[in-house]
């Protein structure tokens, strides 16, 4: 592995892409120069106007929503420039991005320049979503070449995984090498090795998508909310599906990006689709480009009464209507199956309109992928991967014609005009079925030139359940599964509907537990679903509630409490690894784990206060735990306890890894942060077989907990009553906070007083049980469960 390292990078463009960027390795820990042009007429001595550009743009990306950075203090290691004044400050930089306009001779000035400036061995890359990498670096010398090639981030890039690095004939093997592996590591992201192709991997792929599906539409006379309801999540695709994610991507941009490819390849057989409709052109010349000008396929309208309604174009007449509701037979056929494999084949079987829409769609990709190999890669995962992560797919081109079957898929493109290319009867007359399969755990790709399959590269790193589920299963049940990992260690993962914590999931926790403590070393929680977990199910706690089963209900809290305390007080490490969602109880159950192993994006927060409740897992308990250690001699202790109610008075929720330490559901000095979402079990499990080692020993249950009692009791109360007199809050909200103050303080109790863990979880469940007695409560929680939203505690 090179020796190189990246303490400090340069950024060279400060717009919508290059902004960010910087905020990215920002986010990691690395020094960044962000840098860009001088306005025009401004001041040689008057920094402040030489640098609006780029001030501007920095401050405009930091206000955006999401936040391309993960804590604001994160934005001290970006410090700002200008081309002219600043341009020699590159001598100090390891890396230079180059993220300037999308013209090759702008970009071949911004390299002579970076030329004069930086230090021999240093990277230089460029941004580029299209123009050739070889063509950048002609009339450069020998190093600057060797060291060049392209480094493609998709917007936003702190969110959007793919990055394609896109070497040129000229680029040193150990540049692509460490880019590849600085890539995922560092920055988080799925690499993807490229050829310099017009718009390489995921734009090729994902433009042609889209671009098809532009002239289907026509073809169809299908709507704007019919293609993004038939191409969003019931296909394992964004919310964003395909009109909105062309709003957001800007119709400008997709245009810029067919017309590309229309010119640079004459010889592609799908080329005319590429050329733009009618409706799209029409669209361009009114600006109706998307988001950025406030209007595309959807546009905000304000309505009678001054409310807004989302509108949508209709493209046969141009004018904006009322969005409609969108019913397919198909689709409904489709909603009860959760496996995205088994419910693709439902929707490729419909006999109806959205059925021949899916047949028509899938052909054409599953025809124009086939052709793509080997011009733009000569391994199939690689396309995989870019979708995967440049457009979010949760399954590929090829991961899905494997679900859907391979040689029957085959036959049905060759009766509709659609015949594939040749290697893939190639491939089935050689015996085999499948792209992808898996051996020993280890999932293998078909290699085409040697016609066998091949371990993916870069995967060596990594633990896939997937891959290891069918023959290391230990236990499990209809929530649950527990899989032996390797060198002792256990991983409990979820199987509920967005991994919501209820009976099962409950009794795999304390099978788990039991199970290790015999035979293993230690166990990790962690799951590859697309959240870790909404927390637990608050229809059962209504269900009871409601027919007042009041011990049913006292029971069910106690047995989500004493596992929450099985996972603090067992005899063996349990390393809890969250991902993207972690609320109310899954954020309870990492704050009683022995270490936290977080994903950067990880939305952690006890938010119980929203249903009416309070933390009843033992999270207002944890947070009374935590308030009582981290109180020092001489500190004000008001000041800490204002910040532990309001934390859970407040819901708030963590928007990234970093800010879980600010509000303190992650312990600095415990807990930490991985930024590859791929490697983050195998942390996991390492840092759970590092504890084991050092010689674990089973911790002693708590009884010198420090609460404060009537002390901080009065200052909630007054503070609750002066919010109610504000019209900020509601009765009900007071009695909530009341209710939780009173768990924090350890009660009434005259003076600062130790009490044990199980006293205040006994005060805990006291007052959460009273709670759902309340009427407000109970009209809360069925607001969520009647509303179809999301069920989370």
């Amino acid at each position: 592995m090179s020796k190189r390292s990246i303490n400090k990078v340069a950024i060279l463009g400060s717009g919508v892409m290059g902004s960010r960027i910087a905020c990215h390795f920002a986010n990691i820990g690395v020094e960044v120069l962000l840098l860009d042009i001088v306005p025009k007429d401004a001041p040689a001595t008057d920094m402040k106007a030489r640098n609006k550009i780029v001030t501007d743009a920095l401050q405009f990306a930091l206000k955006s929503n999401p936040s391309p950075i993960y804590a604001k203090s994160f934005t001290n290691r970006i410090t700002t420039g200008n081309f002219d004044d600043n341009m020699k400050d590159i001598a100090s930089c390891d890396w230079i991005i180059e993220v300037v306009v999308e013209r090759l001779d702008v970009k071949k000035q911004v390299f002579e320049n970076v030329e004069k400036f930086r230090k021999p061995g240093s990277l230089i890359t460029s941004n580029t979503s299209g123009i050739p990498i070889h063509l950048m670096n002609e009339g450069r010398s020998e190093d600057f070449q060797k060291n060049f090639c392209g480094s493609h981030f998709f917007n936003p890039p702190r969110y959007l995984k793919l990055l394609e690095i896109i070497p040129t004939s000229k680029t040193s093997e150990e540049v692509i090498t460490f880019l590849m592996y600085y890539g995922e590591l560092y920055l988080g992201k799925t690499t993807v090795l490229c050829k310099d192709t017009p718009a390489f991997i995921a734009n090729r792929i994902g433009v042609y998508g889209i671009m098809s599906l532009f002239h289907l539409v026509e073809k169809m006379g299908l709507t704007v909310e019919e293609v993004d309801k038939l191409t969003g999540p019931v296909l394992g695709r964004p919310k964003s599906a395909t009109f909105r994610t062309c709003d957001v991507v800007g119709l400008d941009t997709l245009v810029h990006v067919a017309n590309g490819v229309v010119a640079a390849c004459p010889n592609d057989e799908a080329r005319s689709e590429f050329t733009i409709p009618g409706f799209i052109n029409k669209m361009v010349q009114n600006k109706w480009l998307g988001s950025k000008t406030e209007q595309g396929f959807f546009k905000k309208t304000k309505v009678t009464g001054g409310k807004s309604e989302i509108h949508a174009l209709d493209l046969q007449t141009l004018e904006y209507k009322p969005s409609v509701k969108v019913k397919f037979a198909t689709l409904e056929a489709a909603k009860p199956v959760e496996n995205l494999k088994e419910r693709m084949k439902i929707l490729l079987k419909g006999k109806d309109k959205a059925g021949d829409f899916y047949r028509s769609m899938f052909f054409g990709l599953f025809q124009y992928v086939s052709n793509r190999i080997p011009e733009i890669s000569d391994e199939l995962y690689k396309i995989d991967a870019a979708m995967n992560a440049g457009f979010g797919w949760d399954l590929g081109p090829f991961e899905a014609w494997d679900a859907l079957g391979l040689a029957e898929t085959v036959k049905a493109m060759e009766a509709a005009g659609k015949k594939p290319a040749q290697w893939i009867y190639d491939l089935l007359a050689g015996g085999a079925t499948v792209f992808y399969k898996v051996e020993n755990g280890v999932r293998k790709y078909y290699d085409i030139p040697g016609k066998t399959y091949k371990t993916i590269p870069g995967t060596e790193n990594f633990i896939l359940l997937d891959t290891i589920r069918a023959t290391k299963t230990v236990w499990k049940n209809t929530g649950t599964t527990l899989t032996d990992i390797g060198d002792g260690i256990l991983n409990l993962e979820f199987h509920t509907k967005m991994n919501t914590i209820g009976g099962e999931i409950i009794t795999g926790m304390n099978n788990a537990i039991d199970i290790a403590e015999k035979n293993f070393q230690g166990l990790v929680i962690s799951n590859e679903g697309a959240n870790f977990s909404a927390g637990a199910n608050v229809g059962m706690i209504f269900m009871m509630a409601v027919e007042q089963e009041w011990d049913e209900l006292n029971f069910a809290i106690k047995a989500f409490q004493n596992a929450m305390m099985r996972v603090r007080y067992s005899s063996i490490p349990v390393v809890v690894a969250p991902h993207n969602m972690a609320l109310g109880g899954a954020c309870e159950m990492s704050m009683h784990s022995d270490k936290v192993v977080a994903h950067s994006e990880t939305y952690m927060g006890l938010v119980e206060f929203g249903v009416g409740l309070i933390p009843g897992g033992g999270g207002t308990k944890e947070f009374a735990v935590r308030l009582s250690d981290e109180i020092r001699e001489g500190d004000i202790e008001l000041n800490y306890f204002r910040n532990r109610f309001l934390t859970i008075g407040q819901a708030k929720v963590s928007t990234s890894g970093q800010e879980a330490f600010e509000l303190g559901y992650l312990r600095k000095g415990k807990d930490r942060i991985v930024i590859s979402r791929s490697r983050l079990l195998a942390e996991a499990k390492a840092d759970c077989l590092e504890i084991a080692k050092e010689g674990y020993s089973k911790p002693v249950h708590r009884k010198d907990i420090r609460v404060l009692g009537k002390t901080a009791l009065g200052l909630a109360y007054l503070g609750a009553d002066s919010m109610k007199s504000g019209g900020y809050i509601s009765e009900h909200d007071v009695k909530i906070s009341q209710k939780l103050a009173y768990v924090l303080c350890g009660g009434d109790l005259s003076a600062p007083t130790l009490v044990s863990e199980h006293y205040l979880l006994d005060l805990e469940r006291e007052a959460f049980l009273s709670l759902c007695g309340e009427k407000k409560t109970l009209e809360r929680i069925q607001s969520i469960v009647t509303g179809g939203k999301v069920l989370r505690n």
